[in-house]
Parts: C-alpha cells; structure tokens; sequence
C-alpha cells in the first residue's frame, strides 16, 4: 500500500480485487450532463413536467434542492423526477448548494428570462480547471442583461431579454446551453454562433421545443432561437449517457469477454469507437449497443482532446489508463480543462508510468498494474480508478468515491453483474436521497393520454 492519505478512515471507498473478466450485458443510464439542462430548464414554465430515464446520482439530487431552493416543487420518482415552477418565490441559488455542482450556473437564464432577476453563487463541482463563466456572462448581457459580480456572487437583472447575435469566442457547452434557456423566452430572435454541438445540448433542444420552443440548428455550430411568450408542460425521456458508455467500453476494451453494452447510440461516441479501433480492440457495433472483448495487446497512440465532436474531455482519464497498459508511448494533449491529469499520479502508484508536461502527458506502456491505496481526483478520475482496478493485480482501495457517486448510478453494483469483484465500504454516512414510491399518479395518467 502507498503513503496514507489524508483522512482515509471517514472516505467512503472501493476494494477492488483485479483480475476478474467482464461478460454479460451492462445497460447505460440516462445522461447526467442532460439530465442536469433539462431539470434547470423546466424553471421556464408553468406547467407540470415530467422528466424520464433519470440518473439517480448524487448530482441530481443537489439539483433538485437548488430547484426547491428558489420554489419549484421537484419529487423524485424511480428514474423520473417531476417538476413544477409555477410559484417562484426566490431568484437566489444559495452557496452551499452551488459551490458542490457546477451545472448549478445553468439556472441563470432560465431564472432571467422568467422572473426576471437571479443571484447566483460562483459554481464549484470537480477541481479539473477555470472553467471560466466569462462567456456566459458576455451572452447574457448580450441579451440586455445587467450583471455584477459581488462577493462571490453573479447578480444580474433584466426587465424584458431581447435577441441578439451572439459570437462565442469558444464553444462553450455550459454557456450555449444557458444562452439557449435564455433565448427562449427572450422578444425576437437570437443567434448563437460558434455554438457547442454536444448531443446532450441537442437533448436540451429538443425537450424545450417538445413545451413549445422554436428552436433550430441543435447539433451544428449556429444555433437560431425564435422566442415565444410562454412554454407548457409534457413528458420527455432523457438520451443515454455516452461518457458512461465510454467507461464501460474502456472496461471491455481491458477485461472483457463478449461484453455487451446496451441502450445508448454509439454515433455518440464516433470517434471513441474509432479510436478504440486504432489501438487494437475488436468492437460489434449494432444500432443501440457495442460487444467488446479484451484486446490481445493494446497499440499505443496519441489523444487529442477537443470540443464535440473531437474527443471528449470526460474520457481522456480513462483512454490514459488503456494506453497505460500499450506496447509503447502514447501521448495525451488536453486542450479542454488544465487539471485534467490528477489521475497521473494516482496510476502512477499502481504502477503506470505516466509522466506530465504542460497539458501534455506522455504515457509508456507497461505489463500489468499493482494494487494499491489511491484516491479519487474528481469524478471522472475515480471512475477511471475503477476501471483500473478491475485488471490490477491484487487488491485496490480507492478512496473518496463520493466524487464517483455524483455521476455514475451504481456502478459497483454494475460491474459486479457482469463479473467484477468490487466491495462498498461506507465509512461516513450516505445522505438520504431516497426516491418517492408514488409519484403524481393523476400527472402521469393525464401525459401518458
């Protein structure tokens, strides 16, 4: 085992015994980067929604307590969460709340162009970069919003939004998809160009047209929003999550034996699949699922990490931990966030031979990876932990997966159907984020008509 880490004892961890093949078939959940837009964008109406295919992770329900927060009435169901913001009584989103999530910035366009006001704490979420709120700013004021930042706060008010054209200098996912709630209900037309194409961005489209937006351009570079007086309620089921698919392909790609992932399109993932490819692995694709077996021996090779549809950011630490194991040097550039590479150093104890320069990292290959005591860098890195876990040898304790617990929904349980060997050990105790076995019986029988 390593050094000991800081305040281990109250972590909640993983003991992952290595070695183990993966077969049968996993099911993918509902996207946490949509599930997150479209709970925000249902503060634009009045009227009841209904919210499917949901995560139950850990980010959903801070989510649903900023919602409660500013006076929505939110119920959480078994993979549903329903939402009515017919009663707004509060334009602040409080720090304790924002400061664990950054999708939390994603209330201030719609809170804008509903009620017209909102105070906002400077987001938090995992420590991976700036992640700069720059651009959201300069599009809202765009829109004639007045903004001021003050203690820590983003203030901004406007009587009446009104279209403009809006050039992002960077296709900013989270700045698209405020501008886009914004715009919806904003007088006249609003162009947004230089827009993020992400499929999740496209989910938030076309839910917010589903109430009645007129929206056109979701997944290119130029997004036209007409804006409309109001939006109304419905059901709307939320696209699979394609950076957890990606996880469990990586899994596949290391310790699998006809593993078969389900319930998600693999167009999503092009150029992952592409890129898995490249390196050795053997893919089946079929329309909604991937078979995947462990390679023979893994090709090194260069990632370069860009906006939709480059590749994503979200998988890099987890391509990092496949080309550990490569026949050669890799080279990984992160052009996305700038603290992406924490994973480095926690592969690096268990034997990687990772080596960072800049938002470069140069990865030489290596036989096997070794047990140890890691932890968690932040919500992707842990999961890629996981993953490395599964073909270390011997025993893996990784701490601190309250990160991994905000965007994977069980995902111990899941890999250990399909062959894992992962142990739970719940050393302070878990928030209560219990579902509701009854929910709104009289909405549901009146959107299912």
């Amino acid at each position: 085992m390593s050094d000991l880490i800081t305040n281990n004892e109250i972590m909640n961890e993983f003991h992952i015994e290595g070695g183990y093949p993966l077969s049968g078939t996993i099911k993918v959940s509902g996207a946490k980067n949509a599930a997150l837009k479209l709970m925000a964008a249902s503060l634009l109406t009045d009227e009841e929604v209904l919210l499917g295919n949901v995560p139950l992770i850990e980010d959903v329900f801070i989510m649903a307590d900023v919602l409660r927060s500013l006076g929505a009435f939110v119920e959480i169901g078994k993979n549903t969460v329903l939402i009515k913001a017919n009663d707004l009584n509060n334009c602040t989103a409080p720090y304790n709340l924002v400061n664990k999530m950054r999708a939390s910035i994603l209330v201030m366009g719609p809170l804008l162009a509903k009620i017209g006001r909102t105070k906002v704490a400077m987001p938090g979420g995992c420590k991976i970069g700036l992640r700069k709120i720059d651009f959201h700013i300069k599009g809202l004021e765009a829109l004639g919003a007045e903004i001021s930042l003050e203690h820590g706060f983003i203030d901004a008010k406007s009587k009446q939004l009104k279209g403009s054209s809006i050039q992002l200098d960077f296709p900013s996912v989270g700045a698209t998809e405020n501008l886009l709630m914004a715009a919806v209900l904003a007088e006249g037309v609003t162009e947004v160009k230089n827009a993020a194409r992400e499929p999740e961005l496209v989910d938030l489209a076309n839910f917010l047209n589903h109430l009645g937006a007129k929206i056109e351009g979701a997944g290119t570079s130029n997004l036209k929003i007409q804006g409309v007086k109001k939006l109304g309620g419905g059901k709307y089921s939320i696209i699979a999550d394609r950076i957890e698919a990606g996880t469990f392909l990586v899994a596949g790609a290391l310790a699998g034996k006809d593993l078969i992932i389900s319930d998600f399109k693999p167009q999503t993932l092009s150029i992952v699949i592409e890129k898995l490819n490249e390196v050795g692995v053997s893919l089946q694709v079929e329309t909604d699922s991937v078979k995947v077996s462990k390679a023979q021996s893994i090709i090194s090779s260069n990632i370069v990490t860009l906006p939709y549809p480059g590749f994503p950011t979200d998988l890099q630490g987890f391509f990092m931990t496949l080309l550990s194991l490569s026949n050669g040097q890799s080279i990984i550039t992160e052009n996305v966030f700038e603290n992406r590479f924490l994973l480095a150093k926690e592969l690096n104890k268990m034997g990687a031979k990772i080596r960072i320069n800049g938002h470069r990292a140069l990865v030489n290959g290596v036989k096997s990876l070794k047990g140890n005591l890691v932890e968690s860098p932040d919500l992707r890195g842990g999961a890629a932990l996981v993953v490395a876990s599964l073909v270390a040898e011997g025993e893996t304790r990784v701490l601190n997966i309250d990160h991994i617990d905000r965007g994977y929904e069980n995902l111990s349980e899941k890999f250990n159907n399909i062959g894992a060997q992962i142990k739970r050990i719940d050393r302070k105790e878990k928030k209560n984020n219990k579902y509701s076995q009854t929910l709104n019986q009289s909405f549901l029988e009146r959107v299912s008509e």
